[in-house]
């Protein structure tokens, strides 16, 4: 599986993801953006106003409280982002010959030390995504068929990512 890298996006901290499927764009658009098809790999169950302004709300993570974001771009069916506290989602999507697709996740952070935990998260719901999208039974992130979030997170941190930052659920010494 393709692991996240860590850059810079308009000087901010980011964490990408690319990935190609063997699925259309409208597949891929209704996978990011409908809540009945987030539940499968988000890590929040969502509710979307699906407009560039909109709300987004958050609620259901065991490591987070409820919140709520704004739609930063909903440009259907290519363009999908938002904030989720200090952190901004991004959501592209392109044609990749013929009923293929590539998906580039960005997450700009808030915090350069949450890079290498938000790339471990994001591959754990990105494995998901992958299973959802291809039609095998995808539970969500938080369920016992996820991939393990901490050895990727250790990798993540061994390959030099930022890191540091608290890990929600962990004791406060970080053991």
């Amino acid at each position: 599986m393709d692991r996240g890298s860590y850059f810079q996006h308009d000087g901010r901290p980011a964490v990408r993801f690319e990935r190609t499927y063997p699925h259309p764009i409208e597949r891929l658009w209704a996978a990011v953006t409908e809540s009945e098809e987030l539940a499968h790999w988000f890590p929040s169950a969502v509710r979307i106003e699906p407009r560039a302004g909109g709300t987004i709300e958050f609620s259901g993570d065991p490591n987070l409280e409820p919140s709520s974001g704004t739609v930063l771009a909903f440009e259907p069916p290519r363009r999908f982002a938002f904030t989720w506290g200090g952190d901004e989602l991004h959501f592209e999507l392109e044609p990749a010959g013929e009923g293929s697709c590539t998906l580039t996740l960005i997450n700009v952070l808030e915090s350069q030390d949450t890079a290498a935990r938000n790339a471990a998260g994001w591959t754990v719901c990105l494995a998901e995504f992958d299973k959802h999208v291809s039609g095998e039974t995808a539970v969500g992130p938080h369920g016992d068929s996820a991939e393990p979030w901490r050895p990727l997170y250790e990798e993540y941190v061994a390959q030099g990512m930022p890191s540091g930052a608290p890990i929600p659920g962990a004791p406060e010494d970080g053991s």
